[in-house]
């Protein structure tokens, strides 16, 4: 495909093809959805831009899926995708981003926590003729200490460890051009890091910063346990420096046992045969064997990641969609 000059836009946009796609990935949403669609359709239309709502329902269990029927009915713009059960929101935002058409696509989240107003500003960065806006946060007041502390150690050890810069203190909220999403979807890994994927195929970016509010309503679906999965996924998705460092372990230790046993062999030389301590012993023991264990968890990370990828399944399955084609029932 030929380049395009960074400083060039596509022509205005026909009717089929809207100026921007808003893609929201939600699961038992139905607390905010009321308030969602009253703020984002009301920017929206005050803003003057064509544009379409792509809601993908990740296997909601409450009233969810009624409502966006509802919502659709009233407005055939907002668009849904509804999966067959929950593959998670990583999956959800990469199945929104397949079904965009607009010229510009921006990731939301349902929870109202993204504010719609800033569209208005990527939008003028997108003009300006960057490919990429994403908004990055000015403080984290409303997170707690512990998750305050964990993210600021995330995106420290995820920048050392990866040769792909993450901004840190930014989510998947952000404009990308449509070049830039054709991009990404061609990204098929079943362990997804979007932020990573974001930042992996490059093109010319900008930042824009706000201030995170609270949640509309309803409660998060991120507990400790999914955030620490999610670094995981975020560590081994873009580094193999963990592997090296369990194979320095593994060296150090097998050096260490080496010396030891130097040691051991030139103290009964000098002195004669004795009786080893138990302690010291077990001590050795529960030392090499914990050292191995770590080494064959961090290795038995990585096969498990080839592992997914070799069975080749589809990312994700779609029940059901709303002013949408399905594309053969799953991701391509």
């Amino acid at each position: 495909m030929a380049s395009q000059n960074v400083n060039t836009r596509p022509p205005l946009p026909q009717a089929e093809t809207p100026t921007l796609s808003i893609v929201v990935p939600m699961f038992n949403e139905a607390d905010v959805l009321p308030f969602l669609f009253d703020r984002l359709c009301s920017f929206l239309e005050n803003l003057g831009e064509s544009y379409e709502i792509i809601c993908v329902n990740d296997g909601s269990t409450d009233a969810t899926t009624g409502l966006l029927a509802e919502a659709h009915k009233r407005d055939n713009r907002i668009k849904v995708l509804n999966f067959s059960r929950n593959f998670g929101k990583e999956v959800a935002l990469t199945a929104g981003l397949d079904f965009a058409s607009g010229q510009a696509v921006v990731p939301i989240d349902a929870d109202l926590q993204d504010p719609p107003e800033l569209i208005e500003t990527f939008l003028e960065k997108w003009r300006e003729g960057y490919d990429v806006v994403y908004a990055v946060r000015r403080h984290r007041d409303t997170d707690t200490a512990m998750k305050r502390w964990s993210a600021i150690r995330f995106y420290k050890v995820i920048n050392r460890l990866s040769g792909v810069p993450i901004p840190a203190d930014t989510g998947d909220f952000r404009l990308m051009d449509q070049r830039v999403v054709r991009a990404i979807v061609q990204l098929r890994e079943q362990n997804r890091f979007m932020k990573g994927l974001f930042a992996w195929v490059g093109f010319r970016h900008t930042e824009v910063a706000y201030d995170r509010p609270e949640r509309a309503a309803g409660k998060t679906k991120f507990n400790y346990w999914r955030l620490w999965n999610f670094a995981l996924d975020g560590i081994t998705g873009f580094s193999t420096v963990p592997l090296r460092i369990a194979g320095y372990i593994g060296m150090l230790t097998a050096l260490a046992a080496i010396i030891y046993g130097i040691f051991l062999i030139s103290r009964t030389l000098v002195y004669g045969a004795d009786v080893p301590g138990y302690a010291s012993l077990m001590v050795a023991v529960l030392l090499i064997g914990g050292l191995q264990l770590v080494v064959l968890g961090v290795i038995g990370e990585y096969l498990g990641r080839l592992y997914s990828e070799a069975q080749k399944r589809p990312l994700y399955i779609v029940e059901s969609s709303l002013g949408l084609e399905p594309q053969d029932s799953h991701s391509p």
